[in-house]
């Protein structure tokens, strides 16, 4: 039986709650349009994973959260995300649903570059936002999480980079969800434009262990032809967090879009990452480790779909069970008549650290042209014993051989992540799940 839409954010409140933000008369109508759809839609349907009970319905909409005037006063948490070493810039915070604190370089300002809240962009970017606001990447009506994130979206990003521009220091934003009841409905949209690069990194971080809330959040990248983004992310919600996440990218000709994500929530999780290699030559490499531990269940699929010709992709999918958790990898190259010399790869490879755990990796390759090269590999077990007695007969305890062999596994893509201390914050993350 599926859980019904039966919250007290009704065409008034959506209302109201636009006003309130001063936002553009087409979001508005986006908005109420897309409530009204809500009611209708089926759930999204995940592969062996029935959602239909989980509860993305009950949560606190609006909750603001005090500015941050100084990095310092961070709890350790939060600044573990950030480079103490370097200074701190193009950097953006949200507390709850508040903006709470936002730098961005003035070179970069010079250079046309947009990085501020999705409030902020609305008012004062609204045509440049409305092109690209789930149009091609994410549509309103695919389901009914992506009709009430259009209807209740309250906070998020957008990132835009104009032509010829490449920016070399990663940008980074973290939202934290301080309030326990606080649901994250976020919406980030990147945009680089013809010859432009940009590396972007985010964080999400909750401590809500046993009050109960939801994530759900979509993600818009799009990469003109010949530009560069390179997209990391460290989920990192507490257990009393239900997560829908929908990333999509979009790359043109000679275009690349890149993915590390490192899945560490700690509640029920789906997760998709999709990417469409929609110009001649443009690439995509989508890489993600996930830890799950106690009894959560989470399901992921990572799909690269090539339609133009000579394009290139690479799925990378790394996973650790323990406990009593499961998790399903959907790995998917699809291939599409028309995109000849194409190059579709993908390796899943998934851990189990006890007898409970369960994990699934599913290779799937669809292939519609026959010109073209595609490959995958999937291993579902437990630590190789050969590996764990040539490191204990070097004289490593077994618990601790075991740890180095985990790190190792989730090494390649630990290290893709742009920003160092991102990536050890990552490493910690893994070290309290795996122990």
């Amino acid at each position: 039986m599926a859980v019904e839409v039966s919250m007290p954010y009704d065409k008034q409140y959506v209302t109201e709650y636009s006003n309130k933000h001063n936002e553009p008369a087409w979001m508005k109508e986006l908005r109420l349009a897309a409530l009204e759809k809500s009611e209708n839609l089926p759930m999204p349907k995940p592969d062996k994973t029935n959602i239909e009970k989980w509860d993305f319905t009950d949560f606190s909409h609006d909750v603001e959260g005090t500015n941050i005037d100084s990095l310092e006063n961070l709890p350790p948490e939060i600044q573990n995300f950030l480079d103490q070493e370097k200074e701190t810039e193009n950097l953006l915070i949200q507390r709850n649903h508040t903006a709470a604190y936002s730098s961005l370089s003035q070179e970069l300002q010079d250079k046309g570059v947009i990085f501020t809240d999705i409030f902020t962009a609305l008012r004062d970017h609204s045509e440049l936002v409305k092109e690209y606001y789930m149009t091609d990447a994410v549509a309103v009506d695919e389901h009914r999480l992506s009709a009430l994130h259009a209807a209740l979206m309250n906070s998020g990003i957008f990132l835009y980079v104009p032509k010829n521009v490449n920016i070399e220091e990663p940008l980074q934003a973290i939202f934290w969800q301080e309030d326990e009841r606080a649901s994250l409905i976020n919406h980030i949209l990147v945009v680089a434009e013809e010859n432009s690069s940009v590396t972007y990194v985010e964080n999400y971080i909750s401590n809500n262990t046993e009050a109960q809330t939801s994530a759900n959040i979509i993600t818009e990248v799009f990469a003109k032809d010949n530009a560069k983004v390179s997209f990391g992310a460290v989920d990192n919600f507490a257990a009393g967090t239900t997560v829908y996440s929908n990333r999509r990218g979009i790359a043109g000709r000679d275009a690349r879009i890149e993915w590390a994500i490192g899945q560490m929530n700690e509640g029920n999780t789906a997760a998709e990452n999709i990417t469409h290699l929609v110009g001649d030559n443009s690439e995509g490499d989508a890489k993600m480790v996930v830890v799950g531990r106690g009894d959560q269940k989470q399901n992921f699929t990572t799909n690269i779909r090539h339609f133009g010709k000579e394009s290139d992709g690479f799925i990378l999918q790394h996973g650790v069970m323990k406990d009593k958790s499961s998790a399903i990898f959907n790995g998917i190259g699809k291939i599409d008549h028309g995109a000849t010399k194409s190059n579709a790869e993908q390796e899943s490879r998934v851990l189990m650290l006890s007898k409970d755990a369960r994990g699934d990796a599913n290779p799937i390759l669809l292939i519609d042209e026959d010109d073209v090269t595609a490959g995958h590999a999937a291993s579902v077990g437990r630590v190789d014993p050969v590996q764990l007695y040539y490191m204990m007969s070097r004289g490593i305890p077994k618990r601790e051989a075991e740890r180095l062999i985990i790190h190792g596994f989730l090494a390649p893509v630990v290290n893709q992540l742009p920003v160092e201390a991102v990536k050890n914050q990552l490493r910690q993350v893994i070290e309290r799940k795996v122990n």
